[in-house]
């Protein structure tokens, strides 16, 4: 089992920045990718980015140069550092891990972007 635990969001401006963490903890050991979905309002959740035991990363288009994922592996922590956020970034975030063909998720933590 593994439980994730994500902080960090807020209300921020359009162009601001926020960092989301996201702190793992039980079986940890057997995390091989963890990474972040996100679903606004009235829309299915949508991959953002994630990272792998190696540090290998990918991104969906929309937030490439924008948002970096990180990866503490001695803290078993993710981060996501979101910049230049825009009003479209707008969801609220879920952090997942990957242990064989298991997903956990975290609880979410929204973020909004005001114009």
């Amino acid at each position: 089992q593994v439980q994730l635990v994500e902080s960090g969001g807020g209300l921020v401006q359009a162009g601001g920045s926020l960092r989301l963490s996201c702190a793992a903890s039980g079986s940890t050991f057997r995390i091989n990718y963890m990474g972040w979905y996100r679903q606004a309002p009235g829309k299915q959740r949508d991959f953002v980015a994630l990272i792998s035991s190696g540090g290998m990363t990918n991104y969906v288009d929309s937030v490439k140069g924008r948002f970096t994922i990180s990866r503490d592996n001695a803290k078993n922590i993710v981060y996501l550092q979101l910049n230049s956020l825009k009003p479209e970034d707008t969801a609220v975030y879920y952090c997942y891990g990957v242990v064989g063909a298991t997903m956990y998720w975290g609880q979410g933590t929204q973020v909004t972007v005001s114009e």
